[in-house]
């Protein structure tokens, strides 16, 4: 029993260490730099479609595993 609480607490100490370990990383300036550039937000995408009409929008339901996807398309 005592070994399984001392070991324990060994292994959530490991764990919990990854988690740290990860805030740590730092990605390359480059591709952070490109991530900046490319802020897009909620209010930014509704504005993009907030205009359209959908009034001839059809839904089609996808493909199950087991049917044939070009049957549904047809």
């Amino acid at each position: 029993m005592l070994l399984l609480i001392v070991g324990g607490s060994f292994g959530l100490h490991e764990f919990s260490q990854i988690r740290y370990d990860a805030v740590k990383i730092k990605i390359d300036p480059e591709l952070e730099k490109k991530l900046k550039m490319n802020k897009i937000s909620l209010v930014s995408e509704y504005e993009k479609i907030k205009d359209s009409t959908f009034e001839d929008w059809k839904n089609i339901r996808g493909p199950r595993p087991w049917e044939d996807p070009d049957l549904l398309q047809g």
